[in-house]
């Protein structure tokens, strides 16, 4: 399993979100320029991620985007699913369907328990936790991280 671009850029664009001041709507080129993506790829990315109810936006002069649910509430396994689709190890452990071995496949449970393990461990850490161990480990390294 390799998760694409599309899958770390919308982690990526929840981070900047959850990051800024969540009274004050974050605009599209902000987001883009803090996290060196393009403007076309996020406005593509930002669709999924408000189809899953991750983010909210809101119209005008003063609108933009900001985190639909608390960053406690957002996991890593909605965030993947949300821009991958499910996760699955190889094809079989979702769609037994395609391989016409499955019954007789002595490795179909190995991999079937390794997709479980990782949509577990992915279910488990929120966008909170990878916010608080950044902010540790720039803690530890003397970094003074804030926005204005």
């Amino acid at each position: 399993m390799k998760i694409s671009t599309k899958g770390r850029y919308g982690l990526r664009v929840l981070i900047d979100l959850a990051t800024h001041d969540p009274g004050k709507p974050r605009m599209l080129k902000d987001i883009a320029q803090s996290q060196q993506i393009s403007d076309k790829y996020i406005s593509r990315l930002v669709i999924d991620l408000r189809r899953a109810k991750l983010i909210r936006s809101v119209r005008g002069v003063n609108g933009g985007f900001y985190l639909a649910k608390q960053p406690e509430e957002i996991t890593l396994l909605e965030i993947l699913e949300t821009m991958e689709g499910p996760i699955s190890v190889v094809d079989c452990v979702n769609s037994p369907e395609k391989c016409r071995r499955q019954v007789l496949c002595p490795a179909r449970d190995v991999w079937t328990e390794l997709n479980e393990g990782i949509r577990e461990l992915t279910g488990k850490i929120t966008l909170d936790d990878i916010l608080n161990a950044y902010r540790k480990r720039n803690a530890e390294l003397g970094i003074s991280d804030y926005c204005i």
